[in-house]
């Protein structure tokens, strides 16, 4: 029998530069990734671990929610410890797609 480590597979990240606009459009068109977005803007970089949002859904879901920026290339994580933290790739989405990131972090913008 094999032994169970407890150790979870790393994050696979897409690079901005991979992405499809509209890949990007549809990572954002959701409200709970919005939460998500906004609120990785207004932290530090890897300070946020995924379970510290405040938004109304489950582990499952979240994980999910999390895959989606993440192969949009707006999010990328790293696992420290049991925690895993989270950075959002302003400048790395910026660079692919000018003006996008800002018009969703604009107070008011819904999508």
């Amino acid at each position: 029998m094999a032994q169970r480590t407890g150790h979870r597979a790393a994050p696979e990240h897409t690079h901005p530069d991979d992405v499809p606009v509209l890949t990007a459009l549809a990572a954002l068109a959701d409200p709970v990734r919005i939460v998500l977005v906004r609120e990785l803007a207004d932290s530090g970089d890897w300070t946020r671990s995924c379970g510290s949002f405040d938004v109304p859904v489950g582990k499952a879901a979240l994980s999910h929610h999390f895959a989606v920026l993440r192969g949009a290339g707006l999010v990328e994580q790293r696992d420290e410890g049991p925690r895993r933290v989270n950075r959002l790739r302003r400048s790395e989405f910026e660079a692919r797609f000018p003006g996008l990131l800002e018009l969703v972090l604009r107070e008011g913008s819904t999508v």
